[in-house]
C-alpha cells in the first residue's frame, strides 16, 4: 500500500456501511444510497475522481 492510499478512510470505519443480504452486492452505504460487489469506496473513488464526502467515523451497522 503507498502513501496515498494509506490516507483514504475505509468504508469498514464508516458509520453509514453495511453488509446486505445481496450475494451478487454484499456491501453497501445508507448516506448514498447503493449496494455494491466491492467495497463502495472504490466505486465512488471510481466515479468521482475523489474520496468520498460522506465519510463520518463510527460504529458501522449502527443506527441513529
Amino acid at each position: 500500500m503507498n502513501k496515498d492510499q494509506s490516507n483514504i478512510p475505509r468504508c469498514r470505519q464508516c458509520r453509514h456501511y453495511y453488509i446486505t443480504f445481496d450475494v451478487n452486492f454484499p456491501y453497501g452505504c445508507r448516506e448514498l444510497g447503493f449496494k455494491s460487489a466491492r467495497e463502495p469506496m472504490r466505486d465512488v473513488i471510481e466515479s468521482s475522481g475523489s474520496v468520498c464526502l460522506y465519510f463520518s467515523p463510527g460504529k458501522p451497522g449502527r443506527r441513529d
